[in-house]
């Protein structure tokens, strides 16, 4: 199932990323302004992002600690789109994946394509 898809902007990565305060229904947060999301990524690496939560009436979610190394593994730039799904396993529990698209030209149409890692 898929939490959120978003094209990335200059802020998201440089500094953080945000994404639509409707997707906190799918995260466990248990109290606390912070949950740390146990993510795989397309190489199937397991990566520890944290989200964080606002507090008060604008519950703004944003990624940040493990966040800027996984733009930067895999060469991340404004416009290109992240997407966060969840798996839901009855003998794992939930599982997260991460995956990250660039816009193509592919004879004369646009799509997405995966982005590689380009660090290791």
């Amino acid at each position: 199932m898929q939490i959120f898809s978003k094209e990335l902007r200059d802020t998201d990565v440089r500094v953080k990323f945000s994404f639509p305060t409707h997707c906190l229904q799918h995260l466990d947060f248990a109290g606390n302004n912070f949950v740390d999301l146990r993510v795989k990524d397309s190489r199937g690496e397991l990566r520890v992002i944290r989200c964080w939560k606002r507090e008060g009436n604008y519950d703004k979610p944003v990624l940040s600690t493990g966040w800027l190394k996984f733009v930067a593994d895999y060469g991340l730039r404004v416009g290109d789109k992240v997407v966060l799904l969840r798996e839901d396993d009855h003998n794992l529990g939930s599982q997260f994946r991460i995956e990250a698209q660039r816009r193509i030209k592919l004879f004369g149409r646009e799509d997405w394509g995966e982005v590689t890692r380009t660090t290791y």
